[in-house]
């Protein structure tokens, strides 16, 4: 049993040694053919991803690439599946958006030893020797002014609760800690409950009733996404407490804007999924012209969007 362990290493090694180089003799008996690019995101269940995906494919395939979208479905084994996939299949870049920031660390890896770039976008991995550049939101800053007109609405005083995303991902507590580091200076707010709902508004709708049975009296809640956003507006409209609890989001989903407008939410961190698809499908034909000296991470700025200013804004970017 010992040895049967010791000795399927060696034999994989070997096999995916094997496949690279048939993609890559394929690659060479026909040098004219179009390249391959590999739109890998997290998950397609949610519209901001959406965006990022299609966005990042339509550019790929204008500059002339043939793309592919692939969903990992916010599972990491299967994203582990779609990189195997890209590098048996030939692709000859990967635009990323990862699973989870360590867990997808050795796939990217993987797509590195084929000699195969890889793109993030909005999501990084914690590495800085695996990637070819990551495309990141500002999700620090873009939390830092949320959290200003967080104290500002709240008048610098009540019981307020954060729904966060995914654990396992930077965003998370990027956005976490942005908001806090301007929140915890006023020991009049006082966070009651912190939980998260792994970005998904069904299940920030539960958990925001969960918490409402618990803590009746809050005057705040700020959410990681906006779709988590308008789940825990949800639970409030229920409660009959969407006029006493004040709602801020993170993405500048099309719902989000609209309930800007309508003044249900109050307000929202503007990312731009559609320049960092762009800009990742960019950096790919770059790489093909043979750039190679990508900045490690790219920031792309967050603006807050409020009723002050939402006429400014549509879903996932500015008018």
């Amino acid at each position: 049993m010992t040895y049967f362990k010791n000795s399927l290493f060696p034999f994989l090694f070997l096999l995916i040694v094997g496949i690279c180089a048939s993609c890559q003799k394929q690659k060479e008996s026909d040098p004219n053919a179009p390249k391959k690019v590999a739109v890998i995101v997290s998950t397609l269940n949610n519209p901001w991803f959406v965006v990022l995906a299609e966005t990042a494919a339509d550019r790929a395939t204008e500059l002339g690439f043939q793309a592919t979208i692939f969903d990992s479905q916010n599972n990491t084994a299967l994203e582990t599946d779609h990189f195997e996939n890209a590098i048996s299949s030939g692709y000859d870049a990967i635009l990323f958006n990862p699973t989870d920031a360590d867990g997808s660390i050795a796939n990217v890896r993987i797509a590195k030893r084929a000699d195969i770039p890889v793109f993030c976008m909005d999501r990084e991995i914690n590495a800085t020797d695996a990637a070819t550049s990551q495309i990141l939101s500002d999700s620090y800053a873009g939390c830092v002014a949320i959290g200003k007109y967080f104290v500002e609405k709240l008048n610098k005083e009540g019981k307020y609760v954060e729904i966060l995303g995914l654990v396992g991902d930077n965003n998370t507590w990027s956005r976490s800690k942005g908001f806090h580091s301007v929140v915890d200076h006023y020991p009049g707010l006082q966070m009651v409950a912190q939980q998260n709902a792994d970005f998904d508004r069904n299940k920030a709708m539960e958990v925001m009733e969960s918490i409402l049975q618990v803590h009746p009296d809050i005057k705040g809640v700020f959410c990681g996404n906006d779709g988590m956003a308008m789940g825990a507006y949800q639970a409030l409209v229920a409660a009959g407490k969407a006029e006493q609890v004040m709602v801020f989001g993170f993405d500048g989903a099309s719902d989000v804007v609209t309930s800007i407008e309508q003044g249900k939410i109050l307000a929202t961190g503007m990312q731009f999924p559609k320049l960092i698809a762009r800009t990742a499908a960019e950096y790919a034909k770059e790489y093909f012209g043979g750039k190679r000296d990508f900045a490690q991470k790219v920031p792309v700025t967050v603006e807050m969007v409020n009723q002050e200013n939402v006429y400014e804004y549509e879903a996932y970017g500015s008018k």
